[in-house]
């Protein structure tokens, strides 16, 4: 079972993108755009079968300020 940590209230579509947490804690999903630009996948050499998302700022140091 997931468990929503934060979203963004700035997010068109209501409250979003979230953060999820996994079970056990020890993954997080992220909900954002995916990042299909070429030249910015080529700088982050990702490795078969993963993506890349772009997520707000802000919900980052929301979720991380929370943890304070």
């Amino acid at each position: 079972m997931l468990r929503k940590l934060t979203g963004s209230p700035d997010c068109k579509n209501g409250t979003g993108p979230p953060l999820w947490a996994t079970e056990d804690e020890q993954n997080h999903i992220v909900q954002g755009y995916v990042v299909a630009d070429p030249e910015r996948l080529a700088q982050l050499a990702l490795p078969e079968g993963e993506t890349a998302v772009m997520i707000l700022a802000a919900m980052l140091e929301e979720h991380f300020d929370a943890r304070r």
